[in-house]
């Protein structure tokens, strides 16, 4: 099997690369694959078995002024890719974000539950879940993931612990929910998807359970022997951003249950090992 990973140079590419060591792997930076690159991409995927997207336009706020980019990437670079996959017999994972949904649900949302993004970047996301699973629909995994934190690239745990050390207190929004999650414990379970053979579709790829940013805070400071109580909750009106973000974004895991495999860990679990593996020292 011959795998290419595309945003490889990211935070989740990175840690693909470690859970697919030892394998024929090739990874790709934005630099070097520009996925809006129709021929560019058809021609990189040639030749593999297995392709995982993790290039996306993140960048939340700047999608709301420039939702042409954002989408170019999001949605129409992915639709490139799933028809490279297809034309190569390649299987592709496409990584996705509970932005395609708008948190105003008060249960974990299931994975056949309509899409309904808040802002720009949720409807180019949304579009390329569309257009992957239109393109490819015989090859295509979604897994979609939320509030992700790790050793490689910016990220709110990181964010932090780098507050901590400047900062008596930190003031941390108790009004969003969501659910953690260890981006390499994704980039394993997204090989274990691959692995398992288990019905393309769309999955929910989060740590189990659900917090606050505030109580994901204090987690955070707690595990790495800081005092909790520097972390001060506040709500979404202090923190006013261009693009909305939603109040609930709990991902529910049934889907792995059904295709018979083990759903991630709880992500107390998952931020425990991340720090005793030194994944968020600063």
């Amino acid at each position: 099997m011959r795998y290419l990973v595309t945003g490889g140079r990211g935070m989740l590419g990175s840690d693909l690369s470690i859970a697919l060591s030892g394998r024929d792997v090739t990874s790709l930076g934005s630099a070097e694959l520009d996925i809006t690159d129709r021929e560019a991409t058809l021609r990189a995927v040639r030749g593999f078995d297995v392709v995982i997207n993790a290039a996306a336009y993140v960048r939340v706020d700047d999608a709301e002024s420039d939702e042409e980019a954002a989408t170019a990437v999001n949605a129409a670079g992915v639709h490139n890719l799933a028809l490279a996959a297809r034309e190569a017999g390649a299987v592709l994972v496409h990584v996705s974000t509970d932005y395609v949904f708008d948190g105003t649900a008060t249960s974990p949302y299931g994975e056949d539950e309509p899409r309904h993004p808040l802002g720009a970047y949720g409807r180019s996301k949304a579009e390329g879940e569309r257009l992957a699973l239109e393109a490819h629909p015989d090859g295509t995994y979604i897994v979609r993931t939320a509030w992700l934190y790790g050793e490689h690239g910016k990220n709110f745990a990181r964010t932090m612990l780098q507050l901590a050390a400047g900062r008596p207190t930190v003031s941390v929004v108790a009004d969003q929910v969501g659910q953690p999650t260890w981006s390499l414990d994704l980039a394993r379970q997204i090989v274990a998807l691959v692995d398992s053979g288990a019905p393309v579709g769309i999955y929910h790829g989060t740590n189990a359970g659900e917090t606050s940013w505030y109580g994901f805070a204090r987690a955070i400071f707690q595990r790495s022997g800081l005092d909790p109580e520097r972390v001060q909750p506040t709500d979404s009106a202090a923190f006013v951003r261009p693009a909305p973000r939603p109040d609930y974004s709990v991902l529910g895991h049934d889907r792995w249950t059904q295709a018979g495999l083990a759903p991630m860990r709880p992500w107390e679990e998952a931020l425990e090992a991340a720090v005793a593996s030194g994944a968020l020292t600063n």
